[in-house]
Order: C-alpha cells, then sequence, then structure tokens
C-alpha cells in the first residue's frame, strides 16, 4: 500500500502525492459511513485508485480546510479593498484558537500614497510580536522577504478575495503556474473570487503554499464568551486582575480590562466586543441542549471501524425483540 499527501480536493475526487507523482484517487465508503473529515494537507494510505486510510494529523484548521500546515499567512490589501482592521482581528483570532504560527503580509502596497495605514498597522500588531511585511505583486516590493518567508514550510495563505493572493503565489512560483486573477469591483470594491478549491502548490522543493478561497464570514459562534479574552493576548493578560474570574470585559465592575483601554487599540478592544456578542449566541443555542456528540467510528486493536448509529441499533433492537415475540407466539400456537 503506498503512501501520500493529498494536494487537492475537486468534485469528490482526491488528488494524491506520492514520491513525486499525482494520483487521482476516491474515498473508500467505509470512510464515508465514519464521516472522518478529509482535509487538503492529510497523509493518506491508498492502493488502486483508492484512499483506504488517513494517517495522524499535527494539526488542521477546518477553514480554510487544510492539514498539517506550519504557519498562515494571513493577506490583507493595502487599498482596493480598503484595509479593514476588523477582518484581519477575525483572521488572526482564528489562527490563534487554532493554535498556529502567523504571518501578516500587506498586498498592494504600490497603490497606497499614504503612510499612516501603514504606521497604523505597525503600532498596533508590532508589540503583539507579529512578523509584518508589505508587498507589492505587481511592482516586485518585498516579494523576495515574501519568498524566504516560505522556505522550508507549508504555509497556508488566507484572506479575502481580491487581496492579491494569486498575485503573489505568481510572482515567487516557477513559470507555468500562472494562477488567474481579477481586478477587485470598482462598484463594489470587493474582490472577484477567482480560486475555487484549496491545493498545495510547490514552490521549490521544500517550499508549499496552500492557495486557498477568499472568504470573508467567520463567526465565532462556536465557542463560549468566556473564551474570546485568551485569542487578544493585550486583553487576556489582566484577565486575572479582574474582581470576577468570569468577566467578560464589557461592563462589569472591577474590570482590570476597561481600567487599561488606553494600553489597548481601539479597533482590537471593538473586535473583541463583537467577537463575545457571536459567542453569546452560540451559548444560548447549547444552553437547554447536550452538547455531547456521537462519534461516527471506534478504535479496536488499532483498527479503525465504523460505528453503528444509536438510531440504527434501536432500530435492530426493535427487529430482535419483534422476532422474539414470534417465536414465542408461533410455540404457543403449535
Amino acid at each position: 500500500m503506498q503512501k501520500g499527501q493529498i494536494f487537492k480536493i475537486h468534485s469528490d475526487f482526491y488528488y494524491v502525492n506520492s514520491g513525486g507523482e499525482s494520483y487521482e484517487c476516491k474515498l473508500r465508503e467505509i470512510l464515508k459511513k465514519q464521516k472522518q473529515k478529509v482535509y487538503v494537507g492529510d497523509f493518506v494510505e491508498f492502493e488502486n485508485g483508492a484512499i483506504e486510510k488517513l494517517l495522524p494529523r499535527y494539526n488542521h484548521i477546518p477553514r480554510p480546510s487544510a492539514a498539517n500546515i506550519d504557519q498562515v499567512i494571513i493577506i490583507s490589501a493595502v487599498k482596493e479593498p480598503e484595509l479593514s482592521f476588523s477582518q484581519l482581528n477575525r483572521y488572526i483570532a482564528f489562527a490563534k484558537y487554532h493554535g498556529i504560527e502567523t504571518v501578516l503580509c500587506f498586498n498592494k502596497n504600490d497603490l497606497s500614497n499614504d503612510d499612516s495605514t501603514i504606521e497604523k498597522v505597525f503600532s498596533i500588531y508590532e508589540p503583539l510580536g507579529f512578523d509584518i511585511l508589505f508587498t507589492s505583486a505587481i511592482e516586485g516590493d518585498g516579494v523576495d522577504e515574501f519568498k524566504e518567508l516560505l522556505k522550508g514550510k507549508t504555509s497556508v495563505l488566507c484572506g479575502a478575495s481580491g487581496v492579491g493572493k494569486s498575485s503573489l503565489i505568481n510572482a515567487v512560483s516557477p513559470a507555468g503556474i500562472n494562477l488567474r486573477t481579477k481586478e477587485v469591483s470598482k462598484k463594489t470594491q470587493r474582490g472577484i473570487h477567482t480560486t475555487r478549491h484549496c491545493e498545495i502548490i510547490s514552490i521549490d522543493a521544500d517550499s508549499r503554499i496552500v492557495d486557498t478561497p477568499g472568504f470573508s464570514n467567520l463567526k465565532f459562534d462556536f465557542l463560549l464568551p468566556g473564551e474570546v479574552d485568551s485569542l487578544f493576548d493585550e486583553i487576556y493578560k489582566y484577565k486575572n486582575k479582574c474582581k470576577f474570574p468570569d468577566c467578560l470585559h464589557l461592563s462589569e465592575s472591577g474590570c482590570a480590562v476597561k481600567a487599561h483601554l488606553e494600553n489597548i487599540d481601539e479597533t482590537r478592544y471593538t473586535s473583541y466586543k463583537e467577537f463575545v456578542e457571536e459567542a453569546k449566541d452560540y451559548k444560548e443555542r447549547v444552553k437547554y441542549q447536550g452538547v455531547k456528540t456521537e462519534t461516527s467510528h471506534k478504535k479496536i486493536n488499532n483498527r479503525t471501524a465504523a460505528k453503528i448509529s444509536s438510531r440504527k441499533r434501536q432500530r435492530a433492537r426493535n427487529t430482535v425483540n419483534q422476532n422474539i415475540y414470534k417465536d414465542v407466539e408461533n410455540e404457543r400456537i403449535d
């Protein structure tokens, strides 16, 4: 059986790289029944065009869907579309939630003659310890530094449509990649999707990029409000100084965060409050319902096997009981 890594998923086909060769595969029915999530970047065992087993992954992010990655590079545009600090903070918090190293890249630097945006970026994010890079894929500014950032790593590029992800990949990739690019809509000032699916692109022997479709509707409706502050280092450091251990740093008395707002950037605190409100919606959803979910597979003697759902198990029990009653009735008649 061969081992390889999925580098593209498209229309229910899984494209696997193994030993420098590409193979088009389908997923075994047993894996579909187990409802195991399969991501670009997953290592697998396959044979005769069928993926037989998913190998353990060391990390993953569900959106964009990618596994076994070393860093997330958040691509934003300085202009066209206008830089959204709210959206940038969402990407940063999402990567932090999944515990993956994050780098900030600001593209289309050639379109801005205003240094105030650059100064604001450095004033907010440099004290937080982020590596920051400004590039222009069109003019080549910062492209060498961007390529150096990729060396020896598998990097996920994420950002809204139109920020220039495909242009940056084209600028650092070998001849022949030439990903499709489109200009930002002049009417809506929003990007147009050119990448339709996640795909690993090899830049050189040991540097790879996971190109992803642009997206912007990330919501923090999957965690509790009290967990949101852990996604903001400049807020979390005051948490233990608050009067109440369950303080949400909104309007509570004795809040250390509110007492130190002069040390927290306004856009960051605004984003924090937005995420808390989204998390409150999640809390309301799970308040009166169980959060335990039944797994779709189990381990038996180091082998993964599909589990029968509770509903199917109950149906099976009902059938057995009915057959027992029938046998009893038949014995009575005889």
